[in-house]
């Protein structure tokens, strides 16, 4: 993966650099993000602890042989650099510190970074740091879905568009209840992700709840390899259909990724020649991405001012504000949101809601307000941990309580079913009319 550094004043743009690059995102792809922590098997209620926490606590050694507890037997010598690297990162970074040593110690770098309570900030082996990377720059295989974690039960956020969960029949706000007949009770977001991803070709059974269905569904997908062409967009008249001669932009931002960028200034490039009467942004089941991303796009109707602010666990504030060229400022715009909408989505589309600059239609979205800080270690591996929350321009904070829309859309079990009809679209249609 490409490294980033983090944009350190409200005057200075996000730059590539080595370091870390902040992510949004709600969740974690189901067909990337596994992490498997193999170290954190040696610590836990049947090993004894005292002598090397006392040790590690010191830091006067980095390498020492744990014994078991029941047989009194050696299990092996550990070396402890990677560990005191990341258990010194989470302390100093963590939006929820100060967190006991004890918590830490418990499972090593699995119960450290567990023991959190954040099915966001999760350790990444090397090869699942591998897959991550892939993952942002659009291209991976799998089922093709985000997961997210709401009340303990393992969720749906969005399919990813034409993917092979989406063509299954995979929609956002489907709760997770089995994977391939094994009970997700009590699961964590890693443990689905490492259950549902597989290779291509081969199949996973879900059973799912969908909210208004009499009973659980039953859904089998193949698994397959996913590319995402992150931004997409076109000219339609006031009847929805593809005409040259239109009046209406339409663009689809189905995530923000390292290409989300490039794509958009090509975009908003060709929409200011044509010069439509309105655009109409759809975030709908876009998960997030890039914090970076979000702040470049939503600058072009943004002159000036603050994106998004950020508050860590020190109280204190880091304020992103407007970039870029500003060539939307005087478009009519309405976004498209809905509860597969979140986090860098969450952050445009309450910038443009509190700027007055667009007219959000749909349903409330997602309520992802946390930021991760994604750093990858020396020997590969990567550390994503939640270090901030955010807020809107004007103080709103949307972790769990989402943004809610200036026209809410609702739709019924019978309006869902008919793929012919999408009713936010048709409302956004009227508006501009």
């Amino acid at each position: 993966m490409s490294q980033y550094k983090l944009v350190e004043s409200k005057e200075e743009e996000c730059a590539c650099s080595k370091g870390h690059r902040k992510l949004v995102l709600p969740g974690v792809l189901l067909v990337l993000v596994i992490t498997a922590f193999a170290v954190g098997l040696l610590f836990g209620q049947n090993l004894l602890y005292s002598d090397a926490a006392k040790a590690l606590k010191a830091k006067q050694v980095t390498v020492f042989k744990l014994t078991n507890k029941d047989s009194g037997a050696a299990v092996k010598l550990v070396n402890f650099n990677l560990y005191w690297d990341v258990w010194q990162k989470v302390q100093e970074k963590y939006i929820g510190k100060p967190v006991s040593d004890d918590k830490l110690f418990y499972g090593s770098i699995e119960g450290l970074l567990a023991s959190l309570g954040d099915p966001y900030s999760v350790f990444l082996k090397p090869d699942n740091a591998k897959r991550f990377s892939q993952d942002l720059a659009g291209s991976f295989s799998g089922i093709g879905a985000e997961l997210g974690m709401k009340k303990d039960i393992i969720v749906i956020i969005a399919p990813l568009p034409e993917s092979p969960a989406e063509k299954a029949g995979i929609k956002a706000g489907d709760k997770i209840l089995e994977v391939d007949g094994a009970e997700t009770t009590g699961w964590s977001l890693d443990e689905a992700v490492n259950k549902i991803r597989g290779v291509k070709g081969t199949a996973v059974k879900l059973k799912i709840w969908r909210d208004g269905a009499d009973k659980p569904l039953e859904i089998t997908i193949i698994r397959d390899t996913i590319v995402i062409k992150s931004l997409t967009w076109k000219i339609i008249n006031g009847e929805g259909k593809d005409d040259a001669n239109g009046k209406i932009a339409y663009m689809k931002i189905a995530h923000f990724n390292e290409d989300t960028s490039e794509l958009f200034e090509k975009a908003v490039a060709e929409i200011v020649v044509k010069a439509p009467k309105a655009l109409i942004v759809d975030l709908r089941n876009d998960p997030g991405g890039f914090l970076d991303t979000a702040v470049r796009l939503t600058s072009e109707w943004v002159a000036k001012g603050p994106i998004v602010r950020e508050v860590f666990s020190n109280g204190r504030e880091e304020v992103y504000t407007s970039n870029g060229k500003h060539r939307l400022t005087q478009m009519k715009t309405i976004v498209l949101v809905n509860e597969g909408s979140a986090s860098a989505s969450e952050i445009m589309a309450g910038a443009l809601q509190d700027y007055g600059k667009a007219i959000l239609v749909g349903q409330k979205t997602f309520g992802k307000g946390s930021v991760q800080d994604y750093e990858q270690l020396p020997d590969g591996s990567g550390l994503k941990i939640t270090v901030a929350e955010w807020l809107t321009p004007n103080g709103r904070r949307i972790n769990k309580n989402g943004v809610m829309p200036d026209k809410v859309v609702e739709i019924s079990d019978e309006a869902a079913k008919d793929a012919t009809k999408d009713l936010v679209m048709e409302e956004a249609l009227k508006m501009v009319k």
